[in-house]
C-alpha cells in the first residue's frame, strides 16, 4: 500500500509537468504567431507606403510632363485643348507612354471635371462615363492625391501560392492634374482633370509574401524547437521503467524497418537484373513472331507488334536503371572517335531515312580520345538518339537536320562559352558537338536536363542525359548543354585528347546499345 501511494504521488507532479508543458507550448505559439502577424502586417504597410511614395513621384512627373510637353505647346499651337483632335490625342499619348516607359504601370486615365474619360492608354476607354470611382471623386473634391489597393487574392491564400499572375495586386493612384502656371499668391493652380494610374505591384507583393512565409515558418520552427526542449527535459524527468521499455521497443521497430527497407532495395536491384535476361528472350521472340506474322498478314499482327514494342520499352527502362545504379569504371584506352561516330550513324541511318532526317557529321581523321570505346559509344548513341527524338517530338521530321562536329577545344574559350566551366588545366581537349534543327532546350529547364529522373517527354525514365553525363564525367570530361543562336539544341561532349604517338583500338562495338530513355 505504501509503494502504491508513493507511485501515485510521483505521477501527480509528472502530470502537472505535462499540463505545464502544453501550456508553455500554447503560449509560445500564440506569442510567436502574434509577433509574426505584426511583422507581416508591418512589412505590408512599408510596401504600401513605398509604393505610395513612388506613385506620388510618378503622378508629379506625369503632371509636369503633360503640362510642359503637351498643354503649353498645344495651347500655343492650337489655341485650345481638344483631345477629339487625333493629332492632340496622339501627342498626349506619346508624352504619357514615354514617361511611364520601363515602369510597371498597367493603365493611365485622365478624367475631366464631369468624370468622363478624356484620355486612356486603353483606347477603348476613351469618352466613357460612369467609371469614376470614389478615388477620382475624392481627388477632385479634396484636391489631394489618394490611393486604393486592389487584390484578386487574399493574403492567406497568397501564402500557399508559389507564384502569382501579373496583375494580381494593383495599386491605383488618383491625383489632381493641375496647371503649373502661378495665378497669384495664395491662389491654387486650377485643376485640368483627374489623373488615375494603375501600378502592378504583384512582384513586390510576392517578395513580401515570401518574407511572411519566412517569418511564419521561423516562428513555427522556433516554437517546435522550444517545445521539443521542454519535452526532452520532461522525458529526462520521467524515468519510469514502462516508458523506458517502450522507447527500447520503438528503437527496435525502427531498426527492423530500416533493415526491411535496405533488403527491399537489394531485392529490387536483383529483380531488375534477373528481369533483363528473360525480357531479352521475350523481346527477341516477339520480334521473330512479329516479322513472321507481318509476312503472313496475320490478323493479330498489331497485337504482336504491341507486345514487341512494350518489351523494348521495358528493356530500355530496366537497362537505364541498372546502368545508372551500377556505373562501370571506364578503361582509358586510345579510341578513334570518328569510328565510334560512324558506327552510331550506321545503326541510326535506317531510322533517319524513315523519318526524313538528315544526319551530317564532320570528324577529321586522327581524332582520338582517351576512354572506354563501349561507354563512349553508348554516350554518342544516346546523344544522337535524343536529337532524333527531339525532332520527332516537336514535329520536325521531314527536312530535319542533325549536325555532328568533332574538333579540338580551346580550354580558355570553352571555359568562357560553356555553362559548366571547363578548367584550363587537364588538356588537351576534344569537343564533339551535336546540334539538331528542333526548337531547342527550354531555358527554364536547362539546368535540370542532366538531373536523373527529369524528363520533358511523356515516356522515358529521365536517365538518358544523366547516363551520358555520368559516362563523360567518369572519363574526366564535361557535358555542356545550350541552345544555338539560330535554332536548335547543342549538346557538347568535351573529352581528353589522346597523345599523337599512341596506337588506336581498331575494333568498334558490334551492336547498338539500348536506345536512350531521356
Amino acid at each position: 500500500m505504501g509503494i502504491y501511494k508513493s507511485l501515485l504521488a510521483a505521477k501527480k507532479p509528472l502530470q502537472f509537468v505535462k499540463v505545464l508543458t502544453w501550456t508553455f507550448l500554447i503560449l509560445i505559439l500564440v506569442t510567436n504567431l502574434g509577433l509574426a502577424v505584426f511583422l507581416s502586417k508591418y512589412a505590408e504597410r512599408v510596401l504600401l507606403e513605398k509604393q505610395k511614395e513612388f506613385g506620388l513621384l510618378l503622378s508629379e512627373n506625369l503632371s509636369h510632363q503633360i503640362f510642359t510637353r503637351f498643354t503649353l505647346p498645344t495651347i500655343i499651337g492650337y489655341g485650345q485643348i481638344s483631345l477629339r483632335n487625333p493629332e492632340q490625342f496622339t501627342r498626349l499619348d506619346q508624352v504619357v507612354r514615354s514617361t511611364i516607359h520601363s515602369f510597371r504601370v498597367r493603365e493611365v486615365r485622365i478624367y475631366d471635371p464631369a468624370f468622363r474619360i478624356s484620355y486612356s492608354t486603353d483606347p477603348n476607354m476613351v469618352n466613357r462615363t460612369g467609371l469614376a470611382g470614389e478615388g477620382v471623386k475624392r481627388a477632385l473634391t479634396m484636391e489631394e492625391p489618394n490611393f486604393e489597393l486592389f487584390s484578386q487574392i487574399s493574403g492567406a491564400t497568397a501564402l500557399f501560392r508559389l507564384q502569382l499572375r501579373p496583375g494580381s495586386v494593383v495599386l491605383r493612384g488618383f491625383a489632381p492634374l493641375r496647371m503649373e502656371r502661378s495665378f497669384g499668391p495664395g491662389v491654387k493652380n486650377p485643376i485640368m482633370g483627374i489623373l488615375e494610374f494603375s501600378q502592378d505591384i504583384t512582384e513586390d507583393y510576392m517578395a513580401v509574401v515570401n518574407f511572411e512565409r519566412l517569418v511564419y515558418s521561423t516562428s513555427l520552427v522556433t516554437s517546435l524547437v522550444l517545445f521539443l526542449l521542454i519535452v526532452t527535459i520532461l522525458r529526462r524527468v520521467d524515468r519510469i521503467s514502462a516508458e523506458r521499455q517502450a522507447e527500447k521497443e520503438k528503437l527496435l521497430r525502427e531498426l527492423h524497418q530500416q533493415e526491411k527497407l535496405a533488403g527491399m532495395g537489394r531485392m529490387v536491384a536483383g529483380v531488375a537484373h534477373e528481369i533483363r535476361n528473360p525480357l531479352g528472350i521475350i523481346q527477341s521472340s516477339a520480334e521473330l513472331v512479329f516479322k513472321k506474322a507481318k509476312a503472313d498478314n496475320h490478323p493479330h499482327t498489331r497485337i504482336i507488334e504491341a507486345i514487341y514494342d512494350e518489351s523494348r520499352r521495358l528493356s530500355r527502362t530496366v537497362n537505364d536503371f541498372l546502368d545508372y545504379a551500377r556505373p562501370r569504371q571506364p578503361r582509358m584506352d586510345v579510341v578513334d572517335l570518328c569510328r565510334i561516330l560512324e558506327q552510331a550513324a550506321v545503326f541510326l541511318e535506317h531510322e533517319c531515312e524513315s523519318k526524313g532526317i538528315t544526319m551530317e557529321h564532320d570528324c577529321p581523321p586522327g581524332t582520338r580520345v582517351l576512354g572506354d570505346k563501349d561507354l563512349l559509344y553508348r554516350a554518342v548513341y544516346n546523344v544522337l538518339g535524343n536529337a532524333m527524338q527531339a525532332l520527332s517530338q516537336s514535329g520536325v521530321t521531314e527536312g530535319g537536320l542533325i549536325q555532328v562536329l568533332a574538333r579540338p577545344a580551346d580550354p580558355a574559350q570553352a571555359r568562357l562559352s560553356g555553362e559548366d566551366g571547363l578548367p584550363v588545366e587537364g588538356g588537351p581537349w576534344l569537343e564533339l558537338s551535336v546540334r539538331d534543327s528542333g526548337p531547342g532546350f527550354d531555358e527554364a529547364n536547362l539546368d535540370k536536363m542532366k538531373d536523373p529522373f527529369f524528363s520533358t517527354k511523356d515516356t522515358g525514365t529521365g536517365l538518358g542525359l544523366a547516363i551520358v553525363t555520368s559516362i563523360v564525367e567518369s572519363h574526366g570530361g564535361f557535358v555542356v548543354l545550350k541552345n544555338h543562336p539560330e535554332s536548335g539544341a547543342v549538346v557538347s561532349l568535351l573529352l581528353r585528347q589522346a597523345p599523337a604517338d599512341t596506337k588506336t583500338l581498331a575494333e568498334a562495338p558490334a551492336a547498338p546499345p539500348v536506345a536512350p530513355g531521356q
